[in-house]
């Protein structure tokens, strides 16, 4: 056969491997689309940052710095203490994390290196699910079950409404968020850690324990840190459970009654339009926004700090 020959193909040329106009068409429309959704977000993240900077700003130029160092926050009165809603945000942040941080990695350690197949398919569907509870339900089993059945009856005295039933109830909704990406982080540890484990003499405990929590740190924190993110701005268990209403004084103790930031914005963003009080009342809000925003930025940036250091290729 020789080259003119019929049956051999003749060669491409470059015009032949080029990509076909209307498909290049639409990859064009379909990239467009695509720049435009991200460049609207990076739009309306920057336009909330600016406004909400902008008016916090306003706000702390006119306030007087006395008012930001009192015996509580009452924004009505024109007291804006910072340290009652930091304390008590942090307060609730605390006791939510001692709940979910053992519950949450102890359920992914389970579903990660005991479950079976069945049995983890079965159980990871549910816990995420339970993670789509409405906060509002939550906050209402605070109070209907939490604090009169466990608060209570092991601290008497203490009011319905107090932080420790609240950061309860806090916990039990960020657990199953700690649970799924903890155990997403293990899972992914590769198998021949374990069977080397397995090879030098050592129980699935010790394994488990020694060999792949070690291995997963870096997605571990990461879901710890997501969880304290979460636990700071959730809002409606806090409003309804904290006790707080309006205001609050100073307090610490987690067996009263306490107020945190999202709980602040929501008591005064309930009717905002009508908001009376000091002249300050409503710009306050914008500042306690401002705390809040600072607090979960901070807390992305150290997760991302953590995780690029400690992170491990395998």
């Amino acid at each position: 056969m020789t080259a003119t020959d019929p049956l051999v193909p003749p060669p491409l040329a470059a015009v032949d491997l080029r990509i076909a106009p209307a498909r290049r068409r639409r990859e064009a429309i379909v990239r467009t689309l695509f720049l435009a959704a991200a460049a609207l977000s990076i739009v309306i993240s920057g336009g909330i940052i600016l406004t909400l900077i902008g008016n916090a700003l306003g706000f702390v130029l006119q306030v007087d710095p006395s008012a930001l160092w009192t015996n509580g926050w009452f924004p009505r009165r024109g007291m804006y203490d910072v340290p009652t809603i930091v304390t008590g945000t942090l307060v609730i942040s605390v006791i939510a994390m001692v709940v979910a941080a053992p519950l949450g990695i102890g359920a992914a350690i389970y579903l990660s290196e005991y479950a079976g197949s069945r049995a983890r398919k079965a159980l990871k569907p549910i816990i995420e699910i339970l993670a789509a509870i409405p906060s509002v339900v939550l906050g209402f089993f605070a109070i209907s079950f939490i604090s009169p059945a466990l608060v209570q009856t092991l601290f008497p005295g203490t009011p319905l409404f107090n932080l420790l039933s609240a950061g309860i109830a806090v916990g039990i909704l960020i657990t199953p968020l700690v649970a799924s990406i903890a155990e997403d982080a293990m899972h992914a540890v590769p198998a021949y850690l374990r069977e080397a484990a397995y090879g030098l003499g050592a129980r699935r405990r010790t394994t488990s324990i020694r060999v792949v929590v070690p291995a997963a740190v870096s997605g571990i924190v990461a879901a710890l840190i997501l969880g304290v993110s979460r636990a700071i701005g959730e809002t409606m268990i806090v409003a309804m459970a904290a006790g707080a209403t309006g205001g609050s004084l100073f307090n610490l103790n987690p067996l009263d009654q306490g107020q945190t930031m999202t709980a602040a914005m929501t008591a005064l963003a309930i009717g905002s339009d009508q908001v009376r009080g000091a002249e300050l009342t409503f710009e306050s809000l914008y500042f306690v926004g401002m705390l809040l925003f600072f607090f979960t930025f901070g807390l992305n940036l150290l997760s991302d700090a953590f995780v690029r250091r400690v992170r491990r290729g395998y």
